[in-house]
């Protein structure tokens, strides 16, 4: 069902390698960003040299540099600080649809691939869930090479059994078990569900939580191709629709427009960040733009 998870391990490295270089500017925007306030402090690390200045902590001397420059200078070091980083990504059957290059899916999977690339580069505990209609792989934030390499492998893995309709308000309430730091969580979901909106308000009220909206233009625009059956991937409901109908077209744009509108609104009604991203668009600089927006913000 799910074509992205057919990749072996020699696929994994080449996506993660031609993803890296996009990785680096959003870990960039991520430390630069407007969640500066969830990095924690987990020790000092030094950062070099200056003059002694009247009132310095003579303790905080470097006395191996002062005897050489025959003056006094005190070290300086700087607080170490990481941002714990959680993702919430959406495996179900409605995210396998699409009408270009790449599927939802497909565009949620390279989301997940550049946020923990990013979190590794900034040596951030990075953790994620990922589900369909059941829970199939949850996992603390960590940081290190060997969790990225976890998470990139799992969200690759083939599936031998999947679920049919969406988790999400699980996924939701597992995360606000799991996470006891306060935690930047990315949710990347095309939130074609429903109950999603109590876990996330819950979610909300103790972290920073950015709501990721996979689009495809089919959702906005339905082409014009006669009477075809629609199935729904979740129930496995058929319909046929006339395409042609301009009424119909007409009445499909509107109510996604709806749909968009109200989603947007729980968003920011439980303080959370709402962002869509297209299949049509360039993930890493959707990403990038995101967090640098915010800085400027």
């Amino acid at each position: 069902m799910q074509n992205h998870s057919s990749e072996d391990r020699n696929a994994l490295a080449k996506r993660a390698s031609l993803l890296h270089l996009s990785s680096i500017k959003l870990a960039e925007g991520m430390r630069s960003g407007s969640f500066k306030s969830l990095y924690y402090g987990r020790g000092i690390e030094f950062s070099g040299v200056r003059e002694y200045l009247r009132g310095d902590d003579v303790r905080s001397i470097d006395w191996n540099v002062t005897a050489r420059m025959g003056k006094p200078f005190v070290k300086i070091f700087d607080e170490e600080r990481e941002l714990n980083v959680f993702l919430i990504v959406d495996e179900s059957s409605s995210m396998t649809t699409g009408s270009g290059k790449k599927s939802r899916l497909e565009t949620a999977i390279e989301c997940a691939f550049l946020l923990t690339l990013a979190s590794e580069q900034n040596t951030s505990p990075v953790g994620a869930v990922l589900f369909d209609g059941a829970i199939h792989f949850s996992s603390a934030p960590k940081a290190g090479q060997n969790q990225s390499l976890l998470l990139l492998k799992n969200l690759t893995k083939k599936q031998t059994v999947t679920v049919n309709g969406s988790a999400l308000d699980n996924a939701l309430q597992g995360a606000l078990k799991l996470l006891k730091k306060r935690t930047l969580v990315l949710v990347i979901s095309d939130f074609r569900t429903s109950l999603w909106e109590k876990p996330f308000g819950q979610l909300c009220g103790k972290h920073d939580v950015v709501a990721i909206r996979i689009t495809d233009s089919s959702d906005d625009e339905l082409p014009e191709i006669g009477s075809i059956p629609f199935c729904d991937l979740e129930t496995n409901y058929t319909q046929v629709i006339p395409t042609s109908s301009v009424q119909l077209r007409l009445a499909w744009r509107e109510d996604n427009i709806k749909r968009v509108a109200v989603w947007k609104k729980e968003c920011l009604k439980y303080g959370g960040i709402p962002l869509t991203i297209s299949t049509d668009s360039d993930v890493a600089f959707e990403l990038t733009n995101f967090f640098n927006s915010r800085e400027r913000r």
